[in-house]
């Protein structure tokens, strides 16, 4: 039975109670107020973008590129950092054991997916990351020296074979990807020729077009001034898909060689745990400045075009050559030092 002092008490909890909820409610606004404009506000300060090559590369070229174009959208300075070694392994290393709050980031490219495939990594290539989205895509160019008694892949094929591994091909350097995409060439074409390595592309073309060796699938930006002078002979290209700089130049595959593709790419990713909101506006920036005018400029000029997408793209190239170059390393025998 209640009375009017059980009726006081009564009110008197169900006042402090409501006080309390609403104090509660309150305290979640304000950190929900909190909250809300600091992701809303990234970038708050300069971002460091890790190229893990030497200046002056192809690496660093998109790099430094894509630095100054986040720049002008993100409204913060992203500063680059070239963190040389190891084939990449020191400047990737770093760049996804940063901190994952969006203000590291780094640039990568196939040797990404090589090194797997190489080394004993301290990292996982896959699970360790945040992908952002891939920047650009491009075309080995399958080139031989003039003096190569072959103008077409059908008839490069046949003379491999008739001459039962004399001939050479060239390549960047032991495990490097012109390396392995020749390697999975030989094999998807059942030829054998012999590996001539050198320490970088520059030295490869040059002894191709001397004739010191026979065949290097190149960069177009290394091997097209002397396509067009004739010194070189281009006979086909490894996309999957027509290249827009050379529309009449085969795919490997229309040449003869059945699912053959090789795709040279450039990415960007961050640390593991990187928070969604952050990764799709680092995606949306990323998208919006590869497809300006003087990005495009820049990527011709090696023979790459810009390559939107999602972060989901970006991690299924990557998953997908780790298993293409696991295999062809483990076929070939390929060891480095």
């Amino acid at each position: 039975m209640f009375n009017s002092k059980t009726l006081g008490r009564t009110d008197g909890l169900a006042a402090r109670a409501l006080a309390m909820a609403a104090y509660a409610s309150l305290a979640c606004a304000a950190t929900l107020g909190v909250g809300a404009p600091a992701a809303a506000a990234y970038p708050e300060h300069q971002i460091k973008l890790i190229i893990p090559f030497a200046p002056g590369g192809g690496n660093d070229a998109v790099g430094r590129t894509i630095g100054k174009l986040l720049t002008e959208s993100l409204g913060q300075p992203v500063v680059v950092e070239n963190m040389v070694g190891a084939g990449g392994k020191i400047g990737v290393a770093s760049g996804i054991r940063a901190k994952p709050d969006g203000y590291t980031l780094t640039l990568i490219s196939n040797s990404y997916a090589v090194n797997a495939s190489l080394y004993q990594l301290p990292f996982d290539p896959v699970k360790d990351m945040t992908p952002v989205g891939m920047i650009a895509r491009g075309p080995f160019l399958v080139t031989t020296s003039s003096s190569i008694a072959a103008n077409s892949l059908p008839q490069l094929i046949e003379l491999a074979k008739a001459r039962h591994g004399a001939l050479s091909f060239a390549s960047s350097g032991v495990g490097g990807i012109s390396h392995l995409a020749t390697e999975l060439f030989m094999k998807d074409a059942g030829i054998k020729m012999t590996h001539v390595p050198y320490r970088g592309t520059g030295p490869a073309v040059m002894d191709t077009l001397a004739g010191r060796t026979d065949v290097f699938f190149s960069t177009p930006g290394a091997a097209m001034p002397y396509i067009k002078d004739g010194r070189l002979k281009a006979l086909a290209q490894t996309l999957p898909e027509t290249w827009s700089d050379m529309p009449s130049l085969p795919t490997v595959a229309q040449a003869g060689v059945p699912g053959y593709q090789v795709v040279i790419w450039y990415g960007l990713i961050a640390p593991k745990g990187l928070p969604q909101d952050v990764q799709q506006k680092l995606n949306q920036a990323l998208n919006a400045a590869i497809v300006k005018p003087e990005v495009g400029r820049q990527l011709s000029m090696e023979g790459d075009q810009a390559a939107p997408g999602t972060p989901e793209q970006l991690r299924a190239q990557i998953e997908t050559e780790i298993g293409v170059w696991q295999k062809v390393v483990s076929e070939a025998h390929i060891k480095v030092d």
